[in-house]
């Protein structure tokens, strides 16, 4: 039986992937999300970050995902598909950021991966993942408007340090733009809440880049998200453009879910359905 081995984004866990596990294992899939380094409970949550909270001392506490590389990443990927593999097919899907890591693990286990799916996720070929947010397909993104809850310096802790608690209006806003404005208050808020305050600084270099004899040997699937402002349609468009120049014997399977950034998480059962296919299609090969 195909499983399905689950990559979450920045500042993310393998918490936000419960209801669409549930709907892949009523459906009859098994699936197995993964905590990278520093996520799920071996994240950092300060008593700072609780209410009433203190923002100066959050702002300087230490935390455990500094220091985690792209490398760790792909290592604890790679132990989760070793451990899947025994049990037949693995598709390797990821989310947002967690396409940086996916990448890394195809490049250096292509034999453990029987297709790879990147839902609006990046799959940096022409350049590194950073630099992407500097091209015209990002410029309609408002990074600064994000920027407004980071807490602390990133240089001297060595981390990316967000507070997804805070009641600012404006911040909530703009995280709901970016991540769930088609979905309730309810929805939103519940969403934000499975988010950890910090993430990691590396998301890979030049040499962390799809590499054709080992990336591009593997089936793969991009699902673009309609209505994705994190990730713009222009940037999934163009992320398969350059993916397919890449490997033009083995371009990508396109599909299209409509919804947000975190849509599909949320309401999960078109997505399942999707992937349900995309099972079928593994087993067949």
């Amino acid at each position: 039986m195909t499983t399905f081995v689950l990559v979450h984004g920045a500042f993310s866990n393998s918490f936000l992937f419960a209801p669409l596990q549930a709907e892949l294992a009523l459906r009859g899939h098994r699936s197995a999300a993964v905590d990278l380094p520093g996520h799920g409970f071996e994240a950092t949550y300060a008593r700072s970050y609780q209410a009433p909270q203190d923002l100066a001392e959050l702002g300087a506490v230490p935390g455990s995902i500094r220091g985690v590389t792209l490398a760790d990443n792909a290592s604890r990927v790679i132990e989760t598909l070793e451990r899947a593999r025994e049990h037949g097919p693995t598709v390797l899907l990821a989310h947002s950021r967690g396409g940086a890591t996916v990448t890394a693990v195809a490049n250096a286990r292509p034999d453990l991966i029987d297709r790879l799916v990147y839902v609006s996720a990046w799959a940096p070929v022409d350049l590194e993942v950073g630099a992407y947010y500097a091209e015209p397909e990002m410029a309609d993104v408002d990074a600064a408007a994000l920027m407004g809850a980071l807490v602390g310096d990133p240089a001297e802790l060595g981390l990316l340090r967000t507070n997804f608690r805070s009641a600012d209006p404006q911040v909530l806003g703009a995280f709901k733009e970016a991540f769930l404005a088609d979905g309730t208050d309810e929805e939103f808020l519940t969403a934000l809440n499975t988010f950890q305050p910090d993430e990691n600084l590396d998301a890979g270099t030049s040499a962390d880049r799809a590499q054709a004899d080992a990336w591009g040997t593997i089936p793969r699937t991009f699902v673009r998200l309609e209505a994705d402002t994190s990730m713009p349609l222009a940037m999934q468009d163009r992320l398969i453009r350059e993916g397919d120049a890449l490997t033009p014997d083995n371009p990508w399977d396109v599909r299209t879910l409509p919804g947000s950034h975190l849509m599909w998480l949320v309401r999960p059962g078109p997505a399942a359905e999707l992937l349900g296919d995309l099972t079928v299609r593994t087993d067949a090969t």
